[in-house]
């Protein structure tokens, strides 16, 4: 399509710019872009709006609006850090980040049942899986093809240059499954509304929210360690990575495992969220109606996401044998 080709091209042409840019005119031109769509977007940002307004009940509708506005910003900066870090070596990648947690890390991969790293759209978790590449062991990172194939490609040179891999929708299941087998990691974000049979509904801001049971299935099934991952910014153009400690699964006998850690999962991203609330994407319909009511609305995200495919085999099914191998 000549749409996709004019994307291309404009992406490409946006990388060879950013190049050359400074880090703070970096931060300018993304937090314009941001702001343009939070000015333009009136849908995503009535979305955004509301979404606020229900997880902070107790603050303002000044302060929800400043949230939102935040949140557009941040995510106009994360699109252009992101086409910088393409361009930047593996040396000046690492000049601008610390990272706080990384013993918990080797340990979880020392366990030798492979390590799943959970997170959200939350921060800078792109840049995150750059340069965990690079200072730890490569993970493979599951992910939803774009629709355009010319950034498809581009994006997936961007996130595989450091050694990662990325798991598409085709065999998400047991491809994961085996990596874990292996001893590897594997990143998955879990604060994107699904549609599957196998969601299940968690609390997320006192509401329920359908989100894939995935990591812990894989969990319960492999024994793989859990460790949240967030990339925070700091000042001056650099970022902290902190990997977390890892959460523990349910106790022996536990009634719904399954349910329990996805809990315990969600739990750790919106105590991250409460701190930073415009570094997540508010602008995702992440609460709905149940598919089929009267306000149910279609699954259309902002962001590609990953998820098993039909052909995979339920999550349910792989963790039906909850005991570690």
């Amino acid at each position: 399509m000549v749409r996709h080709r004019l994307e291309y091209i404009g992406v490409r042409t946006l990388i060879t710019a950013v190049r050359v840019m400074p880090p703070v005119v970096v931060d300018a031109c993304g937090s314009a872009l941001g702001l343009t769509f939070h000015a333009l977007d009136r849908s995503h940002r009535r979305v955004a709006l509301r979404n606020v307004a229900a997880a902070f009940p107790t603050r303002t509708p000044q302060e929800h609006a400043a949230i939102v506005r935040g949140t557009f910003r941040h995510f106009g900066r994360l699109l252009f850090e992101l086409l910088k870090f393409s361009t930047l070596s593996d040396a000046d990648m690492l000049a601008r980040v610390e990272f706080e947690g990384e013993d918990r890390v080797r340990a979880a991969y020392a366990h030798g049942k492979g390590v799943l790293f959970v997170t959200g759209h939350f921060g800078y978790w792109e840049l995150q899986a750059l340069v965990h590449g690079l200072r730890l062991q490569p993970m493979s990172v599951m992910a939803r093809a774009l629709d355009n194939p010319y950034l498809h490609s581009l994006l997936e040179q961007m996130r595989t240059r450091t050694g990662n891999g990325v798991i598409y929708r085709q065999g998400t299941l047991r491809r994961a499954l085996r990596l874990l087998q292996d001893g590897k990691g594997v990143g998955i974000l879990i604060d994107q509304h699904i549609q599957s049979k196998d969601a299940i509904h968690v609390d997320f801001f006192n509401r329920p929210a359908a989100t894939t049971p995935i990591v812990a299935a894989l969990a319960l099934r492999t024994g793989a360690r859990v460790v949240p991952l967030f990339a925070l910014p700091l000042p001056g153009g650099r970022y902290r990575m902190i990997y977390e400690h890892p959460i523990e699964p349910p106790p022996e006998g536990s009634e719904d495992p399954i349910h329990e850690l996805t809990q315990r999962c969600t739990d750790v991203l919106e105590m991250y969220v409460r701190r930073h609330p415009d570094l997540w994407l508010w602008m995702h319909r992440r609460w709905r109606e149940p598919q089929g009511t009267a306000n149910s609305e279609p699954d259309r995200a902002m962001f590609p996401a990953g998820a098993p495919d039909e052909g995979a085999g339920s999550a349910e099914d792989l963790a039906r044998d909850s005991t570690p191998e």
